[in-house]
């Protein structure tokens, strides 16, 4: 029997947009072999197996772009590098983590493809495509292969590298608002915007909370002591640290009462309404096993309601509820709360992060599961009642509540706070029935605010992004991406020079090197997606020039999402980045016309008129089109586009012109340079709003400056 193989010639992780999509992807250059002589409809039983082991396949559209059409395809007969990029889509799919993006083209050679998928999380993605790979060749061979072990290994690395359910839809909330996200690889620490315009998130707090006011969040005596002198309602007690303690301020306080750490998280060691002296001793002993410092305090009648307050807003409020799930004999515990819940991303976030609840867990422990247990089919599973998930009641809160809950995050100094309240009915007043406030939260869990009554997702999330970003604004700064075959280098310098002498804080990268200001502080290429992060979370720039070399585009995409100017200045046939299937000018042309794709609408392409192919790729920008040229006279392409209203710069005698379709035009005399070579850069400065004579003042000055202090100026 003939042995096949599928062989990975190169892995490359593209973690900016690239010549495949504007997100992140993952392209592998795989070379098929054999199997390129055999569609999937040649190899007996391999089609029949593979849907067995992933049914999920039968929703996959295809080229038919309809539920079925992939599975059609692999009946009528496609190749092996089709199926590699389907399979892995689909594990990242039976792992929660869709990615919804795939591709697979010929590289040139016989029998070797580009497959391309988007990335969900990088080490996930690899591992699921390699995973892919496997499980195809079992298939292809009629061998075993463990599918269910395979996700439970996929799943386990997607938790441990996945970000924290909070943090992870402020981010999806962030993308949705085209705002740029930068997370780093250690913890839930993640960048939003970019330099001088960024803010910082991590799980539910920002970089306006205040570690003090996290601190007094924490110590709930504290907590409650602010409040009530301030004439917030909370239930009256005291600490204890023993047994004796705690019975005698039960009996001072009245029973029932309330037990608790008095430092805690997510309602740990908490027991609610214990009466007898055997009650108290046990949930004392549980809250002592946290901390020796035991909060015992009245306990309040009523319904457990959290309102997250954002800012100056209270934006949701939930009410606990009985939550219960019903076990069919093959799903988890955490699967069943999810699918109960509706079955959405959000909602897997909320059960992964309910599942993890001190309290769920001591009522699965009750039940002696746990949320990876699989109850049988018709067994109902009660989970604790609580306000982690509940009803939105948001509509209903009183409006004298909605004012205690911005009072009580504003007296413990948090601008993003989960208030805990009991009340039997939130429609009315507090005071009105021994309401009280029994918790504030710093860092609440925003998952529990996800599910609308209106259908509509990511509330809290969304409303933590306009917090952090007002209405207007996007997070970033002027930014100049810069990309071509030739004289790219110097354009960023001579642009960066510019910048800094138009008073920004600017950075460069470019492939001499790292800058900020006047200052190299990185020698070497830096025309790289690395070089280009490293300037754009640098807090104390506010405007960015960056350049990326086509072998950089190819290798690791642009280090930006978008960009106000991109400037691309010409477009050649490569010569030694043959491996990924770029050996034309036309091919190079697709590559670099990224960098034109990702100008902002409200920016500008600058585009070198000389060259043809640049030419071509006007029709691509979303924003402005600015042209140069060496001599306006013999470039008919700059008076077509003066004619339609766009703006050009070109060169007479020794003078630039800056020109416009009205005819208008600034004619800068730059002696003692040669005015062509600074023709990117000056169209650039244009269109950033530099002044012309600024513009030229520098021109003249530049190269001079250059000779003196190469790695001290641009």
């Amino acid at each position: 029997m003939t042995r096949y193989d599928i062989k990975i010639l190169e892995l490359v992780v593209l973690r900016g947009p690239n010549r495949w999509s504007y997100k992140p992807t993952l392209e592998a250059l795989v070379d098929i072999g054999l199997l390129e002589e055999c569609p999937s409809n040649s190899l007996p039983g391999f089609v029949e197996r593979l849907i067995e082991w992933l049914p999920g396949l039968h929703q996959h559209e295809c080229s038919y772009e309809v539920p079925g059409g992939f599975v059609r395809r692999l009946q009528e007969g496609t190749w092996v590098g089709h199926i590699l990029e389907h399979v892995t889509l689909e594990l990242q799919s039976r792992i929660g983590h869709p990615a919804g993006f795939g591709r697979a083209r010929g590289a040139g050679a016989t029998g070797v493809y580009h497959v391309v998928v988007r990335i969900t999380q990088e080490d996930l993605t690899r591992a699921c495509l390699l995973k892919a790979r496997e499980l195809i060749l079992a298939a292809i061979h009629a061998e075993p292969f463990d599918v269910p072990g395979s996700l439970r290994t996929l799943r386990m690395l997607a938790q441990s590298k996945a970000l924290g359910p909070s943090t992870a839809c402020i981010v999806e909330a962030a993308r949705a608002a085209r705002i740029p996200v930068a997370p780093l690889e250690h913890g839930n620490l993640v960048l939003l915007g970019q330099s001088a315009r960024q803010r910082r998130i991590w799980t539910a707090e920002t970089d306006s909370t205040s570690a003090i006011a996290e601190s007094i969040a924490k110590d709930k005596d504290l907590t409650k002591e602010l409040l009530s002198n301030c004439g917030l309602p909370v239930p009256e007690g005291q600490i204890v640290r023993t047994l004796a303690e705690a019975w005698l301020a039960a009996e001072e306080i009245g029973v029932p009462v309330v037990l608790k750490p008095a430092e805690g998280s997510r309602g740990e060691a908490v027991s609610l309404a214990v009466s007898t002296q055997t009650e108290i001793a046990a949930a004392f002993e549980r809250a002592q096993q946290v901390q020796s410092a035991v909060i015992i305090e009245r306990y309040v009648e009523g319904i457990e309601h959290r309102l997250l307050v954002v800012g100056e807003r209270v934006v949701a409020a939930t009410r606990a509820i009985q939550f219960t799930v019903t076990g069919n004999g093959h799903d988890t515990v955490c699967a069943l709360m999810a699918s109960t819940l509706g079955g959405r991303e959000s909602d897997r976030w909320a059960a992964e992060a309910l599942s993890d609840y001190p309290t769920v867990r001591r009522a699965l422990d009750l039940q002696t599961l746990d949320p990876n247990s699989v109850p049988a089919a018709g067994c109902t599973v009660s989970l604790h009642r609580h306000a982690k998930l509940g009803e939105d009641v948001l509509a209903l809160v009183h409006p004298d509540t909605i004012t205690l809950a911005l009072l009580a995050a504003r007296i413990v100094g948090l601008d993003i706070a989960g208030i805990d309240i009991v009340a039997g009915n939130i429609e009315q007043p507090l005071a009105s029935q021994q309401g009280a406030i029994i918790e504030v939260n710093a860092g609440p869990s925003l998952p529990t605010h996800l599910r609308q009554p209106d259908g509509s997702n990511n509330t809290a999330g969304h409303a933590v992004v306009r917090h952090l970003f007002p209405t207007g604004e996007d997070g970033r700064i002027p930014l100049v991406g810069i990309t071509g075959c030739t004289d790219t280098t110097s354009v960023a310098q001579l642009l960066g020079y510019l910048l800094y002498l138009h008073g920004r804080a600017v950075g460069v990268a470019c492939a001499a090197g790292i800058f900020l200001g006047q200052r190299c502080i990185r020698q070497g290429d830096g025309a790289n997606w690395s070089a280009g992060q490293r300037v754009l979370i640098n807090r104390t720039v506010d405007a960015a020039v960056i350049e990326t070399s086509p072998t950089s585009l190819l290798r690791e995409g642009l280090p930006y999402d978008r960009c106000l100017v991109g400037v691309l200045t010409s477009i050649e046939a490569p010569t030694e980045i043959v491996p990924f299937g770029v050996q034309n000018a036309d091919q190079m042309a697709h590559v670099l016309r990224t960098q034109i794709d990702v100008v902002l609408s409200h920016g500008v392409a600058v585009l070198n008129a000389d060259d043809p192919a640049v030419l071509a790729l006007a029709q691509y920008s979303e924003g402005e089109v600015l042209l140069y040229s060496r001599d306006k006279t013999t470039c008919s392409a700059i008076q077509a586009a003066l004619f339609k209203g766009a703006r050009a710069v070109y060169v007479d005698g020794d003078a630039l012109v800056f020109a416009q379709h009205n005819n208008a035009e600034r004619r800068m005399l730059a002696p003692c340079v040669n005015a062509a070579d600074c023709l990117p850069a000056a169209a650039a400065a244009w269109a950033l709003g530099i002044p012309f004579d600024l513009i030229i003042g520098a021109i003249v000055g530049y190269p001079v400056a250059l000779l003196d202090q190469r790695t001290a100026t641009f």
